[in-house]
């Protein structure tokens, strides 16, 4: 039976309706639409595309939806596509236009900044062939080593789902050598407009000059030296040698010297300051630098144990971004390691997370656990969400784009602490839950009160601008004022 289109609340929020899709594989609702793509619209939603996922729902007509909603398979209830569909006729257009996101790094021509991370989403031909065909521009393949690699089981876990932070303690390639230097050969034969980037480790100055002259002779575009990888099973390798700068300078000596191609050294984020490292790699010569890789942590519960056993081990995802572009930034603006490039690494979800990283410097950035939870498919947001917000701001050249943001970055001795920004609040928006008031009062300064309709009034003699109640408004009912002097 044909049911009526609902029309979409005021209240209801497209992002947190989409997060509740399960992202299905060949979607049974965009099968049952029969026009357009529900899926896919809900995807664009998803990853911070909301302007373009009506081109996905272009000529739907009620029931075509009705029908998609009917099909949902989520477990719970399904995802109200109708809703989603009345709520998008309210959303400003994506601009026309799809500039190029082609940039060179090391010198060496990216259609795009999208890489995969040296991970576990590239730890075969296949694999990465397929990454390749989808429109990722070029791989960090998975860290090759001489010596033998056993994993163990499991050694996935999770925070939260869809994943807050990730936690892995997968090592290196299981591969033989030969084997993977093998599969970088065939990557660059079939795929030449692509590029191939060796990730090595070594154990002694010999093992790192071999691999990376294995990496050149099979025609890989780069090398990256993991210095990084937090659960070595092996002394002296990973983010042993990572917080060592002088080994780092060593090692990265002694490959620059070896190949003609560019050295990329990946920086450990388990360390104070990630510039003492960074800095002895630029002495050393190395032509970018890659940051981060995972942070060791620790998860509990019966889902991170082995055999009985726990251990401390890497940890990703979104809930590592802000710890990456800390690091990013760090050497950014290092004085002393000047025209050095970045390829940023951590918590990339969307084309605005990537955005960020390009912003504070980076040229590339790399995708690990995003991929591990929702694939390659990823890509398509990635650069048609990129390319819409420059051709909305008029920006022809990716190139423009990088490190644009670091001259607003200071000290923080050096910030405003004069003026104050008081919270705006809507009382249309506001549906009176209270949680502004109850954070204010026990984990503020007590300046909000409720009136006689359960909508906040603001104590501005108590208020100090911290916009705590802003953070933890559900609906979005409290915006900014403009900066004023504070009162003497």
């Amino acid at each position: 039976m044909f049911v009526p289109l609902i029309k979409a609340t005021k209240t209801m929020k497209l992002q947190e309706e989409a997060a509740r899709c399960l992202l299905c594989q060949d979607a049974p609702c965009s099968k049952a639409c029969g026009k357009g793509d529900p899926a896919r619209a809900i995807r664009a939603i998803r990853f911070d595309n909301e302007n373009l996922a009506p081109e996905y729902l272009k000529g739907c007509l009620e029931e075509d939806l009705a029908k998609a909603e009917a099909a949902c398979i989520h477990y719970d209830r399904p995802i109200r596509i109708r809703e989603i569909a009345a709520a998008l006729k309210d959303t400003t257009p994506a601009p026309t236009g799809k500039p190029s996101l082609a940039i060179t790094f090391c010198g060496i021509p990216c259609e795009n900044p999208f890489f995969l991370a040296s991970s576990a989403v590239c730890t075969n031909y296949e694999m990465v062939a397929r990454a390749f065909e989808a429109g990722w521009a070029g791989v960090f393949y998975k860290t090759i080593c001489m010596q033998e690699i056993k994993e163990v089981s499991p050694r996935f876990d999770a925070v939260g789902k869809p994943f807050v932070g990730f936690r892995n303690m997968e090592q290196l390639s299981e591969n033989p050598v030969d084997m993977d230097f093998d599969i970088l050969h065939r990557l660059k034969v079939y795929y030449p407009t692509k590029i191939v980037v060796a990730s090595i480790m070594g154990q002694s100055e010999e093992e790192w000059i071999e691999l990376a002259k294995m990496a050149e002779k099979a025609g890989c575009d780069a090398v990256e030296l993991n210095f990084s990888c937090p659960q070595m099973k092996h002394a002296g390798m990973g983010s042993d040698v990572g917080q060592d700068p002088e080994l780092v300078t060593f090692y990265t000596a002694f490959v620059k010297r070896s190949v003609s191609i560019p050295v990329i050294p990946k920086m450990t984020p388990n360390i104070t300051h990630i510039t003492q490292p960074a800095m002895g790699a630029y002495f050393a010569g190395a032509d970018a630098i890659s940051a981060i890789n995972t942070i060791k942590s620790v998860t509990m519960g019966p889902g991170s144990e082995v055999n009985g056993c726990q251990t401390g081990s890497g940890y990703s995802g979104k809930a590592v971004k802000p710890i990456a572009l800390r690091h990013i930034l760090a050497m950014a603006k290092n004085p002393i390691m000047k025209n050095v490039q970045y390829s940023g690494i951590g918590g990339i979800e969307t084309w605005r997370d990537a955005l960020e990283f390009i912003q504070l410097g980076c040229r590339n950035v790399q995708v690990c656990t995003a991929v591990m939870q929702y694939g390659y498919r990823i890509i398509d947001d990635m650069i048609e969400g990129l390319q819409a917000y420059m051709a909305g701001r008029g920006i022809e050249k990716l190139e423009d784009l990088v490190g644009e943001l670091l001259p607003k970055f200071f000290l923080p001795s050096d910030l405003d602490r004069n003026t104050v920004v008081y919270p705006k609040f809507d009382r249309a928006k506001c549906i009176g839950c209270g949680r502004c008031y109850i954070s204010c009062a026990d984990g503020g300064h007590q300046a909000l009160r409720f009136d006689a309709d359960r909508k906040p009034q603001l104590i501005a003699s108590r208020c100090v601008g911290c916009h705590l109640c802003r953070l933890v408004c559900p609906t979005d009912a409290i915006g900014v004022s403009q900066r004023v002097a504070k009162k003497q």
